[in-house]
């Protein structure tokens, strides 16, 4: 015999049987004999899609004149050594998983879709979802979760969501919203010679299963990584992204991971209210989950500035080497506003021709278009230029403020000699977008306006030390 919250299962030979608990838990309610047959009736049918040959049907628990008195789910057994959660440790471990990421994609590419299963996917549907759960978890503050944390976690994941609209629309749009699984956890998956079965679906509550392909997958990331199998868990995400051809910010990988930790920590909690004590320590290993992969799923904006020869550019290419970032060169922009190719040389003086300030002008604004647009698709944005002007610099933070972004402003700064000698390394080269010479370096550095708001990096160590100094200042490190 086995237990949940919701129900107790028997084992008897080559068959298991389930018997759904009369609770009432306020997301479900199976207190009545009737709901409980309704809903054994839809879990064969809706698991079914994954393990048809496992769910072989409900049966009448009777009285002797034959009246029911309840039901069961009728399975097939699973041999428990086969589970994946028995397997995690074994060889053979991330083999299995591409087996199942190939069959969860297939299932995926034949599930159902539709307008009523799109609103599952829209942002304000995904953020009741966060309501819900973080309304049930509030009891539990203080108690069986830290206080702080169970805020930090309400306040990241609102944020998050709220400057997120058009990525969510996005994703219905490209048919990303699915009648999925719903409840993918490495215990429920077994893997047999023929391939794996996928049980247990997430039958109670359509709403809860109808979501984003990647909220489906990210259930099992997470419960693997819960298990401290980071890499099984990044490795069956990849497979899943290469058999689906499904691409994503990592952002939002990371928020749906967060909200399944949360789903996960809030059952936990429930087991320890019935209880249950050692569910409160896995609710708040859960919850710290929830709460570290939201801080990894803030969108930053990054402002990299610094007159000529500091390294701005240098600096921008290595953060998004290292993080995946998004990166937008104000010297690039400016010769693709004017039609120029970027390595073709303008030629212009300070503030003159393409450096005038009307042009310098349209530059930071699309510069501020470019940014927002992919803040609000969840891709976090290193903005390469000389944010010598502080009016750029309130409008940088104003886009962020609009996308619900995290703005950090770093000022890369050398020595005057070495920025120099750059500079003219740079023009002997040629084929890059910068115009600047030394005699521009110096009347910027003239100009600039005061930036008490950046973090001033040297950048005359090497790369690595001044990267690892930029990340910790953009909450990254």
């Amino acid at each position: 015999m086995a237990e949940t919250h919701v129900s107790t299962l028997f084992f008897l030979g080559d068959r298991a049987y389930k018997l759904l608990k009369p609770v009432d838990l306020g997301f479900l309610d199976h207190r009545r004999r009737e709901a409980r047959q309704a809903a054994c009736r839809r879990e064969v049918e809706l698991n079914r899609r994954l393990a048809p040959d496992v769910y072989l049907g409900v049966l009448d628990v009777v009285d002797e004149a034959g009246r029911p008195l309840d039901h069961l789910v009728a399975m097939r057994r699973m041999p428990a050594d086969r589970a994946l959660a028995a397997i995690l440790d074994a060889p053979e471990a991330p083999d299995r998983l591409r087996e199942v990421a190939g069959a969860v994609a297939a299932f995926h590419a034949r599930a159902g879709r539709g307008p009523a299963i799109d609103a599952a996917g829209r942002r304000d549907a995904v953020l009741a979802n966060w309501a819900d759960n973080l309304a049930q978890m509030r009891p539990f503050a203080g108690e069986v979760l830290p206080a702080a944390e169970v805020a930090a976690v309400e306040r990241l994941a609102r944020a998050y969501l709220e400057g997120r609209g058009r990525l969510f629309a996005r994703r219905i749009a490209d048919g990303r919203v699915c009648d999925g699984h719903g409840d993918l956890l490495a215990e429920d998956i077994f893997c047999l010679p023929d391939g794996p079965r996928i049980l247990d679906c997430l039958a109670f509550d359509d709403r809860l299963r109808h979501g984003d392909v990647l909220a489906d997958v990210a259930f099992l990331a997470m419960d693997l990584e819960a298990r401290d199998h980071t890499e099984l868990a990044r490795g069956f995400l990849e497979r899943y992204g290469e058999l689906s051809s499904e691409r994503h910010p990592a952002s939002l990988a990371d928020h749906y991971v967060a909200y399944r930790a949360h789903v996960r920590a809030k059952v936990a909690c429930l087991r320890w209210r019935e209880g249950d004590e050692p569910a409160a320590d896995r609710a708040r290993r859960l919850h710290r989950l929830a709460a570290e992969r939201l801080e990894r799923a803030r969108v930053r904006l990054v402002l990299v500035g610094g007159t000529p020869g500091t390294g701005k550019s240098t600096l921008a290419a290595a953060l998004s080497g290292r993080t995946g970032w998004a990166v937008l060169r104000s010297d690039e922009v400016r010769k693709d506003l004017a039609g120029l190719d970027r390595g073709a040389g303008a030629g212009a003086g300070f503030r003159e021709g393409l450096y005038a300030p009307a042009a310098t002008e349209r530059v930071y604004s699309e510069l501020a278009r470019l940014a927002r647009g992919l803040l609000e698709l969840g891709e976090s944005v290193v903005v390469d230029a000389s944010w010598s002007s502080a009016s750029h610099r309130d409008g940088a933070r104003a886009v962020a403020a609009a996308a619900r972004a995290d703005v950090h402003e770093l000022r890369c700064a050398a020595p005057g000699e070495l920025a120099r000698r750059r500079i003219d390394s740079r023009l002997r080269a040629g084929g890059d977008a910068s115009d600047a010479t030394p005699e521009i370096a110096r009347r910027l550095a003239e100009s600039f306006d005061p930036w008490p708001e950046a973090r001033t990096l040297d950048t005359d160590r090497p790369l690595g030390e001044t990267l690892d100094e930029a990340l910790a200042a953009a909450g990254a490190g």
